[in-house]
């Protein structure tokens, strides 16, 4: 793709040089991480709540944060880390512990949880220094800069990405942040905010994403399709090719952001992607929304959206704007409660509100900025969510005999990584001789249909040789979010009759390396 970030910089870099000789840039209101609380998807699967209760300490160096995650006594010890000044890649070395996994030249929030990092004082910038959370969970980052970050020349840092998440992450809130870059992949830079390898229940709000060749994606891959349940809402995304989002797979919700001089393309939605848009402005940008550079078709829910000054490619084999006149060609059910402001007040609301040093202000709801009441919740380890729609949960269902027609044969199916020689369609094949097995003891694996599909009972098979090795289990609208049942052990499951595209089995524990032979689906 071309790459016309770099001749649109000029103004942009003249702007921040002045704001740096003046202090601007690290210029911020004091803050804490006594918030509001998380919004949008993050706000299910149990919440997010970061490290609310635990022990504050206060970091000027990369390496003090490392420090600070490794002196926990456990590695899901709640703790708020706050962070002042400029962490960089010479004060950033890796700590050593029990409670941590960490390395240099990157902040590590690695198998770990029930952390918050949050910039205070004169601000936290992040220079050149990505955040990288992997096989991590309620984790909250806000009111911090994180600027340049490369995957080459030098220094490089978390793969180019300026906060990237991978690896079964659950729950992340990111809020009030600045992401930004100094051009496109030509210039070193990759991804401003990435999620891959089975992420899932994560918020970016009140954030800017500018100045780079790619906002961020969803799935790494078109077959990397366990990501979701994303909610993006009053963002400021200026001066990006493209990537504003691009969404492989998965749910997201995204309304009330700013797109401002999207260069080539926006919101991406491909591989089955289902994106609900609401009261966004778009401007002075193209192609802002559809499938692009792929034929792997993906959709979206559209409604009170402003495009001014939008102009749209014409359709191809390889892409597929949404405009000129972009309608709804799926619906999308939203599990959590929000407010929308009118789309027409957006550039001004989100000006006032997203990025770091806004003092972590938000709407009302009516266009107003407003200082969110703090909360100060207790200290907690998320847990899954009290089943939505109510289920008859058994705690150990005993497998059955198979009654009515198996939906599951001739469906789709997908999942989170898989051991070697395994495969999601052999949960669908009606032979109990094949089957799925995760990369280690935890996974997940789907059932999909191309038009919705009412379901109220499963049956989950074991292969031979592997009984009793699943224990802890959710059953997911993929849809949604929404869990409808959980408990231990394979058998058959009844819920609430559920009109879903997408089901999902997902393992969260197991004592050894769990093999599904089968994930049939009936109707009731």
């Amino acid at each position: 793709m071309k790459r016309q970030v770099a001749r649109r910089l000029q103004a942009a870099l003249a702007t921040l040089a002045l704001a740096a000789a003046t202090g601007a840039v690290l210029s911020a209101p004091e803050a804490t991480a006594a918030t509001a609380g998380a919004t949008g998807y993050a706000t299910q699967n149990g919440g997010t709540t970061g490290g609310a209760g635990g022990q504050t300490v206060r970091a000027t160096t990369g390496t003090a944060i490392h420090a600070a995650l490794c002196g926990r006594a456990t590695s899901s010890t709640p703790i708020v880390i706050e962070v002042e000044g400029t962490i960089n890649h010479g004060n950033t070395s890796q700590v050593s512990g029990g409670s941590c996994s960490t390395a240099a030249g990157v902040i590590e929030l690695k198998q770990i949880s029930n952390v918050t990092i949050v910039g205070v004082g004169s601000g936290a910038v992040f220079d050149q220094l990505g955040i990288h959370i992997r096989a991590a969970s309620n984790i909250v980052v806000q009111n911090v800069t994180v600027r340049n970050v490369k995957k080459s020349g030098s220094p490089t840092s978390n793969g180019g990405d300026a906060i990237g998440m991978e690896s079964d992450v659950r729950n992340v809130w990111v809020d009030h942040v600045t992401l930004e870059a100094s051009g496109g992949e030509s210039e070193g830079f990759d991804g401003l905010f990435d999620m891959k390898d089975n992420t899932q229940y994560v918020t970016l709000s009140y954030s800017i994403l500018r100045n780079s060749g790619r906002g961020g994606l969803v799935g790494s891959s078109e077959s990397d399709l366990s990501n979701g349940f994303i909610t993006y809402h009053h963002n400021l995304y200026e001066n990006l090719d493209s990537r504003a989002p691009l969404l492989r797979g998965g749910t997201a919700h995204i309304y009330n952001n700013h797109y401002l001089s999207l260069n080539e393309s926006g919101i991406n939605s491909r591989a089955g992607a289902r994106a609900k848009v609401d009261n966004n402005y778009f401007e002075d940008s193209k192609d802002v929304l559809g499938t692009f550079y792929t034929d792997a078709a993906g959709y979206w829910q559209v409604s009170g959206n402003i495009f001014d000054n939008v102009t749209w490619s014409s359709p191809g084999t390889d892409n597929n704007p949404a405009g000129p006149n972009p309608q709804s060609n799926t619906t999308v059910s939203i599990p959590y409660a929000y407010t929308l402001d009118a789309a027409s007040c957006v550039p001004s609301v989100v000006s006032r509100t997203a990025g770091a040093g806004k003092g972590l202000q938000v709407s009302d709801g009516a266009c107003s900025p407003q200082t969110p009441t703090p909360t100060t919740p207790a200290p907690t380890t998320p847990t899954p969510t009290t089943p939505t729609p109510t289920a008859s949960t058994p705690t150990t269902p005993a497998p059955t005999q198979s009654s009515g027609t198996n939906l599951s044969i001739g469906a789709g199916s997908d999942g989170s990584s898989k051991a070697d020689g395994t495969s999601y369609g052999n949960v669908r094949d009606g032979d109990p001789s094949t089957y799925w097995s995760p990369a280690g003891t935890t996974g997940s694996v789907s059932i999909k249909w191309g038009s919705p599909t009412a379901v109220s009972r499963v049956v989950v098979k074991e292969a031979a040789g592997a009984t009793g090795r699943i224990g802890a289990w959710r059953l997911l609208d993929a849809d949604t979010g929404a869990v409808l049942s959980s408990g231990s052990g394979a058998g058959a499951v009844t819920f609430a009759r559920t009109t879903l595209s997408k089901i999902t089995f997902e393992i969260t524990g197991a004592s050894a390396a769990p093999r599904v032979a089968e994930f049939e689906t009936y109707a009731g």
